[in-house]
């Protein structure tokens, strides 16, 4: 059997007890995702610390989504788009964003749509970007910070994409409304 765990405070091992604790404060709910997370506390614990330490970096909140919802997208990540769908609401991102990023289509915004092409080259080319195409980038508008900026946010959507594909984690209650699944568009890099 290859069910996994999906922990509540009681159930959690001891050191994902303040963690599930934490999550409840900042989300008013125990997602999915950090119940299925609390098996191992030192995953949940740095998966916590990549996602502050993101959504801390120099990205804005349209930025930010970007970087995620390309992620979750090009990886198929069932529960992550759905979720992000609900975030973007929250930081009030613009929806046409949100529906370009999950419907794959264009974004109307260049420097956008560069960060998403260059996000795209990262994972399809497992970080073997080209100068030109690295060029191209900073040449949008975006810094050297920006490109490391870009790792980190794919280095804490790798970590939850992988989970939830293999926890099979499913939909909370606050996202079922943003089911997704990959339609016929695939953005080309």
């Amino acid at each position: 059997m290859t069910d996994f765990p999906f922990h509540d405070v009681d159930s959690a091992p001891e050191e994902s007890k303040p963690l599930l604790a934490a999550s409840i404060k900042n989300y008013g709910r125990l997602p999915g995702m950090h119940r299925v997370m609390a098996e191992s506390p030192k995953a949940f614990e740095a998966y916590q610390h990549l996602h502050q330490s993101f959504v801390s970096s120099s990205l804005n909140p349209e930025e930010l989504t970007v970087v995620w919802q390309t992620i979750n997208v090009e990886n198929e990540c069932h529960y992550c788009v759905p979720g992000h769908t609900l975030i973007a609401k929250i930081m009030k991102v613009d929806e046409s964003i949100t529906e370009s990023l999950r419907n794959e289509t264009p974004l109307a915004d260049p420097k956008l749509e560069a960060l998403r092409a260059f996000t795209l080259r990262l994972i399809r080319q497992r970080g073997f970007v080209s100068d030109e195409h690295v060029q191209e980038f900073l040449d949008a508008g975006f810094s050297h910070q920006t490109v490391l900026d870009v790792i980190l946010g794919l280095a804490q959507k790798t970590m939850s994409n992988y989970i939830n594909h293999i926890a099979k984690t499913p939909l909370d209650d606050a996202t079922s409304g943003f089911n997704w699944t990959r339609g016929e568009n695939r953005i080309e890099t």
